[in-house]
């Protein structure tokens, strides 16, 4: 633990007292170098909090629909491991009624993440079937619940019986242990195979050749993330005759317009479906915030089902 400067909210920005700190999979890959801080960014891990407006311009505020002392989540570009940080307002949220503020640290990240691919980028449509690759990690569980919501199939792979059986509980059709089936034979056998219409990769590597093959006709694949490696080698024969799409996006160094775009996307079509309960956060642990080293050894672990919160003494 540390001391730095108070953050200080610019035009447009807000500051928010801190209760909860959402952990994610960059963080840790931003701690290890592989993951530089986007220009004018914090150098302070974390990407999302939740807690209360302590200041803001109360006219640019209002606009926004909120006040001092509204309880936010918001997505934030670093800076969120600290007991103050500072968001853009477009980025920030309403905490959905019913939830904790440690639920709530847990929404942004991924929820963005999700929406922007799988629903703006990938158009996932009702009735269409979706592959999650890593369905237990925070992306996974977030994106079975809103794909389900949305009237969509899912299949998921997870890499043992206890995350499947947690993917499956969560509303998943059918949930594949990649350590003990083969995916790509899988996803033919359970779409007849039809193939899937959009697949969301954490993977890449030589995951993108089997995912091509799992594809339906007009399919589309879109990566966020390399787990398995930043190049891969695929039939393009096979992507022309489809029609297929890959695609893929990153969403820290997005600029704050784009990203407020997907919060007001978020706030209309996922978070009624969240205070409604039919979709619920998945916290696996939480920590508090002194011993964010043990909450990014379970991350990198893999042991985990859902999100993992660090806490501050106001959580």
């Amino acid at each position: 633990m540390g001391t730095r400067p108070m953050p200080v909210p610019g035009a447009g920005e807000l500051l928010i007292h801190v209760s909860a700190s959402g952990v994610n999979r960059p963080d840790v890959l931003q701690r290890t170098g592989n993951y530089p801080v986007p220009p004018g960014a914090s150098d302070i891990p974390g990407l999302e909090v939740a807690g209360v407006i302590e200041q803001g311009d109360a006219q640019a505020l209002a606009l926004a629909g909120l006040k001092l002392g509204d309880r936010v989540c918001a997505l934030v570009a670093g800076g969120g491991y600290a007991e103050h940080c500072v968001a853009p307002i477009g980025q920030c949220l309403p905490v959905p009624k019913g939830l904790s503020d440690i639920e709530a640290a847990s929404l942004p990240e991924t929820f963005f993440t999700v929406w922007s691919n799988v629903f703006d980028r990938a158009r996932l449509q009702k009735g269409e079937t979706l592959l999650i690759q890593g369905g237990s990690s925070g992306i996974g569980v977030t994106a079975i619940q809103i794909a389900k919501a949305m009237g969509a199939q899912v299949i998921v792979t997870a890499g043992s019986d206890e995350k499947c059986a947690a993917c499956l509980a969560l509303g998943a059709d059918h949930a594949i242990n990649y350590k003990t089936q083969d995916f790509e034979a899988e996803v033919k056998r359970l779409t007849v195979g039809n193939g899937v219409n959009v697949i969301l990769d954490m993977v890449a590597g030589n995951y993108v050749a089997k995912e091509i093959e799992c594809l339906s006709e007009d399919g589309r694949l879109v990566i966020i993330a390399v787990q398995g490696g930043a190049k891969a080698e695929f039939n393009a024969g096979v992507l022309m005759r489809r029609r297929l799409a890959v695609t893929g996006s990153t969403l820290r160094p997005r600029p704050i317009a784009f990203k407020a775009a997907i919060a007001q996307a978020c706030l209309k079509n996922v978070w009624p479906a969240i205070e409604s309960g039919r979709i619920k956060p998945v916290i696996h642990s939480t920590f508090a915030a002194k011993d964010a080293a043990k909450a990014h050894a379970l991350m990198e672990s893999n042991q985990h089902i859902g999100k993992i919160v660090l806490t501050w003494d106001r959580a």
